[in-house]
């Protein structure tokens, strides 16, 4: 039996040796585009999405289900890999999670009914949430303290520019193929690419003495431990409750810019500029964090975020509120949200560097259903104005900024950690 054991843990060891090394560059880039399926499959069915309503028969705000079905769906798969990802390495899960994105993805394109595209996209959600669930978890494999957030940070800045241009990219497959169908299979092919990238050149990043039986009292004191940590509990929720007000942006965002503002031409410009200043915070981010610290900048940014979503909620009472208000004050939050994710990210998994898969799992599905039930909801609320929007961005951030305050028992700005921390 021991024998038996040795053989089974010395095969990935022994595969990974053959394997090319990969480095810091080329691995941020390769978790940020694993990541990004999960934002193109949001982001490029955007524009279609009156396409969609019109071909299936769906009516008013029902169109944003296609969207926060699969978020929703997304925050409840998270649960399921990081536990399996614990026990039998990053990379067989991965490759689980890439064949249903992948496969799902086409029998989207398949959809005859508005009702099963829905549900599709939940399965899809569902099925492929290790690609959300787990870079994080390979990334705190390798590093810690403030270097993670500052790898997260680059990851986010490369991340970001898939839903900067993936409705661009939607749009143009949409006027190219004729069909909104065709978004979906570029979806799949997406998958494959990273499929192939992942099995090519990703190692095994799990160390062995790290590994974790398939246990369910286990994994459930993991996960719970994950989660009910006051240190961290605190930027869990505050993440999620930051990032509800743009999964509401998200989804009310195509009528919300084409309707309201009667800029639907521009619809996938106006939402890459918003999107693009997120990722050049991200990268602004990545090189002031490890100096300043984590907790110190994101603080600093929740502080202000505030501060900008009373301006918008001001604009928004306004009867004439246009365009030239609401999206530098849009593209200003989202740039903020780049000093806040990837910052609130790490800190929430720092403690947790031998549970890794199922802390990120638990964190992730406790961010992911909060965010995405209040961004259908606040997406929902949309009755033609920019209101709604405004009020929840203002609200979810105060609310972030109490629970970050009882993490840290009421001391804000704290210094730099360090990578062993």
């Amino acid at each position: 039996m021991r024998t038996e054991q040795m053989a089974t843990g010395e095969r990935p060891q022994a595969e990974a040796a053959r394997r090319p090394k990969i480095g810091e560059r080329e691995l941020i880039w390769m978790m940020a585009l694993l990541m990004a399926c999960n934002a193109f499959g949001i982001d490029a069915i955007l524009p279609a999405l009156d396409a969609v309503a019109s071909d299936l028969g769906a009516a008013g705000n029902s169109r944003q289900f296609v969207v926060g079905a699969y978020l929703l769906a997304a925050g409840f798969g998270t649960l399921v890999p990081g536990a399996f990802a614990d026990r039998y390495g990053r990379r067989p899960v991965l490759f689980v999670a890439l064949f249903f994105y992948i496969t799902l993805s086409l029998a989207c394109a398949a959809a005859t009914s508005f009702d099963m595209l829905v549900a599709l996209r939940a399965a899809q959600g569902f099925f492929a949430a290790g690609i959300i669930a787990l870079p994080p978890a390979i990334i705190r494999d390798r590093v810690g303290g403030d270097k993670m957030a500052r790898m997260m940070s680059l990851i986010f800045v490369i991340f970001l520019l898939v839903p900067a241009i993936a409705p661009s990219i939607g749009q143009f497959v949409l006027h190219l193929m004729g069909d909104w169908r065709w978004i979906f299979v570029a979806m799949a092919v997406l998958g494959a690419a990273m499929t192939l990238w992942v099995h090519i050149r990703l190692p095994e990043t799990l160390h062995e003495g790290d590994r974790q039986d398939i246990h369910v009292p286990t994994i459930l004191r993991n996960m719970t431990s994950a989660v009910t940590l006051r240190e961290t509990i605190g930027y869990t929720l505050g993440s999620a409750l930051v990032f509800g007000g743009l999964f509401g942006f998200i989804n009310s965002s195509q009528q919300l810019i084409g309707e309201a503002f009667g800029a639907g031409d521009d619809f996938p410009m106006i939402f890459a500029i918003c999107a693009g200043c997120m990722a050049i915070a991200n990268w602004s981010n990545s090189r002031i964090v490890e100096r300043v610290g984590a907790r110190r900048v994101s603080h600093v940014a929740l502080f202000v975020f505030i501060g900008v979503a009373a301006a918008q909620l001001y604009f928004a009472s306004q009867p004439d509120e246009t365009l030239w208000t609401f999206v530098p004050l849009m593209a200003a939050n989202m740039s903020l949200l780049g000093f806040i994710g990837a910052n609130f990210g790490s800190i929430a998994l720092q403690p947790f560097r031998h549970i890794a898969g199922a802390a990120s799992s638990a964190q992730g599905f406790l961010r992911m259903t909060s965010g995405a039930a209040l961004g259908a909801f606040i997406g929902y609320s949309y009755d033609g104005t920019a209101r709604p929007l405004a009020l929840a961005l203002l609200a979810t951030a105060v609310l972030s900024l109490v629970f970050v305050m009882f993490s840290e028992k009421g001391e804000l700005f704290g210094p730099p950690v360090a990578e062993d921390d």
